[in-house]
């Protein structure tokens, strides 16, 4: 059963988002549960053994180092069973721009994306941890899109079905990356420069969305910003202030009871991919802390991965697997 939460279910006051919620009581389905078992049970068997790639080999954009934190990479987990083509998504673990929350934001996600067919790319990046603030997390996001889209064809992925998730302050990396994109440069001397690092669809789970209102996670937009920074600069990174016709499909979920980075982020970015005409989906569920993960265990908010496979599936950013083409047989069957 689905729980969407539309713009007319969010009474919001002018300069303060206050959200009204009505309790969602999502029973633990059978098939919630058998989806988040199947993320475990099935992880080691339908993916490669991941491959760690640096992304700029002769040293990054304002590196202070040649240490390996000075060196931004994406690990790829590639699917077994895919037929064809196969999606790709690059994945952007939280850790408040000052760390990276690398297993429930990483790696199980890139077990239950593999599972989903797509070829999975963690972004190790930098941040404020590794001595980095902005623009490095951008410019290493930007990068990952760009390297995927760049070696599509040796990855067996689809170059027009790539896309970006990110939790918490990588929700706020991952909607940087859909609203401050560029299609290549054509002149470029690096050819991964010439390749577009806009996102096909963008997924951002409990995300820092807002930054200069009082519904911001200080902490990620100090680590980012430091504590002075422009306000010019702080409102081009409010991401939900730069939504636009151009930015990608969206789905979006978040916690009532998220005290860390609460709801209104979703919320109001969601209300600008409205108003701006935007494909986008938003689900506020009634349990769970920040930072959850796939919230297994979480009555109702357990549902988040199911409903989002759902929507990948009607944009069609599902990988298809041999049981999915009737009659077509792959050499391993045979």
């Amino acid at each position: 059963m689905r729980f969407p939460i539309f713009a007319s279910c969010l009474p919001l006051l002018a300069g303060l988002f206050v959200i009204t919620l009505p309790v969602l009581n999502i029973s633990s389905s059978a098939a919630a549960i058998a989806a988040q078992a199947a993320v475990e049970d099935e992880a080691r068997s339908l993916r490669i053994t991941p491959v760690d790639h640096i992304l700029w080999p002769d040293g990054a954009p304002g590196a202070l180092g040649e240490a390996p934190k000075d060196q931004p990479k994406v690990t790829v987990y590639r699917p077994l069973k895919v037929t064809g083509l196969a999606p790709a998504i690059l994945i952007c673990p939280g850790g408040g721009y000052g760390g990276l929350a690398m297993d429930h934001e990483g790696t199980q996600i890139a077990a239950w994306m593999n599972r989903l067919g797509l070829v999975a790319c963690i972004l190790d990046y930098r941040h404020r941890g590794k001595g980095y603030g902005h623009p490095a997390p951008m410019l290493d996001a930007q990068r990952g899109i760009r390297w995927i889209r760049s070696n599509a064809e040796s990855l067996g992925v689809d170059s027009s079905k790539i896309g970006i998730i990110g939790f918490s302050a990588g929700g706020h990396l991952a909607s940087t990356v859909s609203t401050h994109f560029d299609l290549g440069d054509a002149k470029a001397n690096d050819p991964i420069d010439k390749f577009s690092c806009r996102p096909d669809f963008s997924i951002l789970c409990y995300g820092v969305l807002q930054f200069g209102t009082s519904a911001t996670h200080l902490g990620s937009q100090r680590n980012l910003l430091g504590n002075d920074a422009d306000p010019k600069l702080i409102e081009s990174l409010s991401n939900d202030k730069q939504v636009t016709a151009n930015t990608p499909p969206t789905f979006l979920w978040h916690t009532h009871e998220d005290s860390v980075v609460p709801p209104q982020n979703s919320a109001a970015y969601y209300l600008a991919l409205k108003q701006n005409n935007v494909d986008a989906e938003l689900h506020i569920f009634q349990k769970g802390r920040h930072g959850v993960g796939l919230a297994k265990g979480i009555s109702g908010t357990q549902a988040w991965p199911m409903l989002c496979e759902e929507f990948l599936e009607r944009h069609r950013m599902l990988g298809k697997t041999p049981d999915e083409i009737p009659g077509e047989i792959t050499a391993a069957e045979k």
